[in-house]
């Protein structure tokens, strides 16, 4: 449980830390290269989900990720693998510092934007939090899947 928790907090930690200085560091009109249009800095306030889905239901993205913290505590208190401890904090982290950003950044209380500014060509811009849900979701695919496939030889042994 503390490996999850520790992930989970330094997960959002340096999310927050991130956007802060993305925040006091770059311009919304100005895009910085860093891997020619592949890659790049820019600065933009996301009221919705992915790609900018749903600008309209912040509240909804509010709720959404109250209950994402919800589960992944939920799941830490019944983690039983390392490997499982980790994609929970992952997933945690990311989560958590999204609400806090729902929750506590303009324009009101529980409708907060979300602080982008990893463009990745003209396809999107998000955050450090978004690549550990990325990255946690695939863990749990994969996780998921070599579990069953452990179990079903174990179970044919």
């Amino acid at each position: 449980m503390l490996l999850t928790v520790g992930i989970g907090i330094g997960v959002a930690v340096l999310d927050q830390v991130s956007k802060w200085w993305a925040v006091n560091t770059l311009s919304m009109s100005e895009r910085v290269p860093i891997l020619g249009d592949l890659l790049g800095l820019q600065l933009v306030y996301n009221p919705g989900a992915a790609f900018s889905l749903g600008t309209d239901a912040t509240w909804i993205f509010t709720i959404i990720s109250a209950v994402a913290v919800g589960v992944a505590i939920w799941f830490t208190l019944r983690v039983r693998t390392r490997s499982w401890a980790v994609v929970i904090g992952c997933l945690g982290g990311a989560a958590a510092s999204h609400l806090g950003d729902r929750l506590l950044r303009p324009p009101s209380f529980a409708q907060g934007h979300i602080v982008d500014f990893i463009a990745y060509g003209d396809w999107f811009i998000g955050n450090i939090a978004d690549i550990f849900i990325v990255g946690g979701v695939v863990a749990v695919l994969l996780l998921s899947t070599t579990e069953h496939n452990r179990d079903t030889a174990e179970a044919q042994q």
